[in-house]
């Protein structure tokens, strides 16, 4: 079974009632995660949960079937929970299938990967398997996500709140869906009692913008503004900014750059394509400028290689978390100044 996030939406409830094993892929690694998130609850008894990283099932592809065949300590439910790069976790899948058996559901977040890669076609057939192929939102369709969490969670959004949400959480599904579980708390909104949020109330519970947080060192970064870079890695220092939470601003940066590059083909008009995005509401008119810049920048084998690196850049932060402010700061500057190589040409 195969789905996009176009249809996942409307298939998940039944997923989750006839699949086992699910397989989450695409550029948008917040999406792949809030769609493995929406089956767990969609599971008839998810139970506990065990999470294993795709190294480790790389390592040892026997680990999977045996962890989904065991039974927790007090015989409950359970279910896996796996975040993997690329193909990582395909030996261990095929292992599972072949085992014999009740196993557990068994959910794979594959950055990296597509659903053209080897773990996605072994599964894809299957009708106790499901591959979700998540591209990333552009503002348009992530303000009318905001809107429907909202209205889940019992909350009015007034004006262009919900669009002001999306651009604070850099399209990223679970920090909207955290700003609107803290403006349903604050508000003491539910499904049953809705309550109307304004931009008062949302400031009230402390949601910072973009402009005040990650963007601007991911614009420095991404524009090859080395000078710039070494201030915004000091304010990131002074203010405490999670390094995995710049990084990931960064990975979705790349991916919108990457989606932007695709739509805009072979063209060199890149000021005329940015201004048509920004028609068609699909980009934010505050991103206009930087977005231009960028997309100039990274394009075809650089943008390529730009993916690979802040990819590789994420791992290296979660299985080096100690280190995370250094690793960083290095790959930044590195960034930074293939950056300001390309655009100097």
């Amino acid at each position: 079974m195969k789905a996009t996030q176009r249809d996942f939406p409307g298939i998940a409830t039944k997923a989750a009632r006839q699949c086992s094993v699910f397989f989450f892929c695409g550029p948008d690694e917040a999406g792949a995660s809030a769609a493995a998130e929406a089956v767990c609850g969609a599971l008839a008894d998810p139970g506990e949960r065990i999470e294993l990283s795709g190294a480790d099932l790389k390592r040892d592809p026997v680990a999977l079937g045996d962890e989904a065949r065991s039974s927790s300590l007090f015989g409950d439910a359970r279910h896996i929970f796996v975040r993997a790069n690329g193909d990582e976790a395909h030996d261990a899948l095929a292992n599972l299938f072949a085992g014999e058996g009740d196993a557990c559901p068994v959910l794979v977040v594959a950055s990296a990967a597509t659903d053209k890669s080897r773990t996605a076609k072994l599964l894809a057939r299957r009708e106790d398997a499901l591959v979700a192929m998540l591209y990333p939102p552009d503002l348009r369709s992530m303000t009318a996500t905001v809107r429907d969490l909202a209205d889940t969670a019992g909350v009015r959004l007034g004006g262009d709140l919900a669009e002001r949400i999306a651009r604070a959480a850099t399209l990223d599904q679970r920090l909207a869906r955290s700003e609107i579980e803290k403006l349903a708390l604050y508000l003491d909104a539910a499904p049953a009692t809705p309550k109307q949020a304004d931009a008062q109330d949302w400031h009230a519970i402390g949601a910072k913008t973009e402009e005040d947080g990650f963007m601007p060192i991911v614009n420095a970064a991404l524009g090859g503004h080395a000078k710039r870079l070494p201030g915004e890695l000091q304010r990131m220092r002074e203010l405490s900014i999670n390094s995995v939470a710049i990084a990931l601003a960064v990975e979705r940066r790349t991916a919108q750059l990457a989606q932007l590059a695709g739509r805009l083909g072979r063209s060199g008009d890149v000021d005329g394509f940015i201004q048509s995005e920004k028609q068609a509401r699909r980009i934010f008119w505050k991103d206009e400028r930087d977005l231009r810049e960028q997309l100039r920048i990274w394009r075809g084998a650089r943008l390529d290689r730009l993916v690979e690196r802040v990819t590789a850049l994420h791992r290296s932060l979660l299985a080096n978390s100690q280190s995370g402010e250094l690793l960083l700061a290095q790959e930044l500057t590195t960034i930074a100044r293939a950056a300001a190589a390309a655009g100097a040409r």
